[in-house]
């Protein structure tokens, strides 16, 4: 459903007239209702457990695509995407909870896979939107399909899902605050997805203003990225079973300062984006593993833990960008990413204490 609203964008942007501005305010407020409905997820999951509020969630979702692909007010639209925020951050809380429970029942690395399959649903949803518009559906019907889709899959898998939340004995708290380890690695999070978001944001950009290189090549910083991001995950689960999840998080992190050297040390275009590979084979399995870390901590409950990670982690997607921007109005582009290699450095040299005291 994220990935099919991508290619939607555009053409909300026709529908309403609206500028370059104006759309990045409406765009932020899906991340506001992302970032507000994640902490009210750990009292949901708590006082309903997993199963139905990723059924209902999941239903929210649904049902609001097509009206972002046929409203004709700013506002209301705004409003929309608000809702749609709030109900994918219910459902981003829920489904990695899920997802802990799930590896934990089963006592193997289970996690990289299943983002995986999140990386592999933003491509699947992008690319069969971009199809049937390219088709001459129109949104409305293009997104109802799309949306009929997700329904059917819904009821496919929830009869297979846990109905629990963990803690069954844990009092519902509709407030919650990361404390001790937890919100370090809710700062770890926060740092991988600061890096995830600026490739994503900046990427191209850092391609034309730092190695010159031509709009049709630049485009391509965040494919390559995407692409080793998706098969890292894929392959996850078995390096993580071989190495080891605290060999892996140093590793992962040490591949993705490598990357970002690559990119912005070496002097060509082409050998650029040979960094931004690495730097998303690196970044794959970080979330991966600090999810499942999350899942093993005695300091708070799992579905408290996994809210306030996601939550604190989601700042950075959330206002990563942003801040990129500043700082490269401040200094330039090129330090901006110098200190998101940084932020990987500290990954790597934190994990082992972050291990230790889970």
């Amino acid at each position: 459903m994220l990935g099919a609203w991508a290619p939607l964008v555009p053409l909300a942007k026709a529908r309403l007239g609206l500028g370059d501005g104006a759309l990045g305010l409406v765009l932020l407020s899906m991340g506001v209702g992302s970032i507000v409905a994640m902490p009210m997820t750990a009292f949901l999951t708590s006082r309903f457990g997993c199963r139905q509020v990723i059924s209902i969630s999941a239903a929210g979702l649904c049902l609001i695509l097509p009206l972002l692909a046929s409203v004709g007010s700013v506002w209301v639209i705004a409003a929309t995407l608000m809702v749609f925020g709030i109900v994918m951050g219910c459902t981003s809380v829920a489904m990695n909870l899920q997802a802990v429970l799930v590896e934990r029942k089963e006592g193997r690395a289970l996690m990289s896979g299943f983002h995986a399959m999140f990386s592999l649903g933003g491509i699947a949803g992008s690319g069969a939107m971009a199809l049937l518009l390219a088709g001459g559906i129109t949104p409305l019907l293009a997104a109802s399909i799309l949306s009929l889709g997700m329904a059917t899959l819904l009821v496919l898998a929830r009869p297979g899902l846990l109905p629990y939340s963990n803690d069954s004995s844990a009092k519902p708290t509709a407030f919650i605050i990361p404390r001790g380890v937890v919100l370090a690695i809710g700062c770890l999070s926060l740092l991988a997805m600061l890096a995830e978001g600026a490739v994503l944001d900046w990427g191209a950009l850092f391609m034309i203003e730092v190695h010159n290189a031509e709009v049709g090549l630049s485009g391509f910083a965040y494919t390559a990225f995407a692409i080793t991001m998706t098969l890292g995950r894929l392959l996850g689960g078995r390096f993580r079973t071989a190495f080891g999840d605290l060999v892996m998080l140093v590793l992962s992190a040490s591949i993705a300062v490598a990357g970002f050297l690559v990119s912005l040390l070496l002097p060509s275009a082409v050998v650029a984006l040979l960094g931004f590979m690495l730097v998303g084979a690196g970044i794959s399995n970080i979330a991966p593993i600090l999810f499942t870390l999350t899942g093993r901590t005695k300091r708070m409950p799992a579905n408290l833990a996994v809210a306030s990670v996601l939550t604190v982690g989601y700042v950075g997607i959330i206002a990563g960008p942003a801040a990129i921007g500043l700082i490269a109005h401040a200094t330039s582009l090129q330090m901006a990413f110098c200190l998101l290699c940084g932020a990987m450095v500290i990954i790597a040299l934190s994990s082992r204490s972050i291990f230790h005291r889970v």
